[in-house]
């Protein structure tokens, strides 16, 4: 059996160019922003998670330049060996104190950062429990662990309940969730999993991916969120959402994170974040602190787009956030609604199975606290005009 013949017999991804609906690996010729320019045409980007609508922020970009003017381009090399500079050292700090942990280690990716935390803690005789729902990087976390992987039905308490009971009193446990969940939009019920945490004695770790800047007074996430902070063990964040960037970390007491320094393989044996990313980084922490009207903005449009959404008849679920999926059901249909959306100047991510169950396929959108309320009004004007024609509403 010749190993390439699984990629010689795929041939899905031709059938769906050849109906003129294939959407994905699109270039872009532009900077990522409320508009971009792909083939010579303007579109209204409603599907990325620049939340805070830092990446064409001058502070953030000239931040970068500085930082390459000083550092170079790369570090060419892992932290753990050459690859540390001051400005990592400065950005953990500064992590640290505004997560409210005793301290932080950045990663180059965020899925790197789940990989890394995840496999290093969960050992044998260890369980890590998850939601069913939770992003990829977890799931393929928990195969490099050598613990048992238990899940448990999205966001249900009473499941999350029978699976800690048959764990056992003895063995570790780590509970996993999403703070905000990527496809779904719902906020993960972060009192009842630190209570059932507490009953169980076992540890909270949240990815707060999609939370961080979003959610919280100050934007610390969903243990701000739900005023648990000191409850949380254990948060991750992404630098590629709100931060404008690229790269991950986690937050923790300083035991585990010096543990998880010193054993984490994607960590040790990864080149380390280059110099412009942590200061673009650094630079959008400044932002997220000292500008609260940008999540003020944020959610305000999450407000209206939810209401306006719903009576225009869309389904679009359980969200409370900026993400906002348009359930359509069906993998076709899903590609057809995209490409009349794309034909009419608006970017949206279809999402079809096995990314989702069979039958929730949707288009999910995400919104930028920099949409002006004429894009918007585009959005609903195009939405309204492709469902009825679609037959969606």
């Amino acid at each position: 059996m010749d190993i390439f013949e699984k990629c010689i017999s795929f041939t899905e991804a031709e059938k769906v160019k050849s109906l003129g609906v294939y959407p994905y690996f699109r270039a872009i010729s532009s900077g990522q922003d409320t508009e971009v320019m792909i083939e010579g045409k303007k579109m209204i980007m409603i599907g990325s998670n620049n939340y805070l609508g830092l990446t064409s922020h001058p502070k953030v970009n000239e931040a970068a330049i500085q930082a390459v003017k000083k550092f170079g381009s790369g570090c060419t090399g892992s932290r753990f060996l050459n690859g540390t500079l001051e400005l990592h050292e400065e950005l953990e700090e500064r992590l640290a104190r505004f997560m409210q942990k005793e301290a932080a280690l950045v990663f180059s990716t965020g899925f790197q950062t789940n990989l890394g935390t995840i496999s290093t803690l969960v050992n044998r005789k260890d369980y890590v429990i998850i939601d069913r729902s939770v992003h990829a990087s977890i799931v393929d976390a928990c195969r490099l662990s050598y613990g048992a992987v238990v899940k448990f039905k999205h966001n249900d308490m009473a499941d999350l309940g029978r699976v800690l009971s048959n764990c056992g009193n003895d063995a570790g446990k780590l509970i996993t969730v999403d703070g905000v969940f990527s496809m779904e939009g719902d906020i993960a019920d972060l009192p009842e999993i630190v209570k059932l945490a507490k009953k169980h004695s076992a540890r909270v770790m949240v990815d707060d991916a999609h939370s961080i800047g979003v959610l919280g007074k100050h934007g610390r996430g969903t243990a701000e969120h739900f005023g648990l902070n000191d409850e949380v063990d254990m948060v991750m964040g992404t630098f590629s959402k709100s931060f404008a960037s690229l790269g991950g970390f986690i937050a923790a007491s300083e035991r585990v994170i010096n543990y998880i320094k010193h054993f984490s393989r994607t960590l040790i044996f990864s080149a380390s974040p280059p110099p412009s990313a942590v200061a673009t980084c650094l630079a959008a922490l400044d932002i997220i602190e000292s500008e609260p009207e940008r999540r003020e903005r944020l959610w305000e449009i999450t407000r209206r787009m939810h209401k306006e959404y719903k009576s225009l008849g869309f389904d679009i679920g359980p969200t409370q956030t900026p993400i906002i999926p348009i359930y359509i059901g069906d993998d076709m249909k899903t590609f057809q609604f995209w490409k009349m959306l794309s034909d009419e100047g608006i970017f949206v991510n279809p999402i079809i199975s096995p990314a989702v169950a069979p039958g929730s396929q949707l288009l999910r959108t995400s919104y930028t606290a920099t949409h002006t309320d004429e894009q918007l009004d585009r959005v609903l004007e195009v939405f309204e005009k492709v469902g009825k024609k679609m037959g969606v509403i």
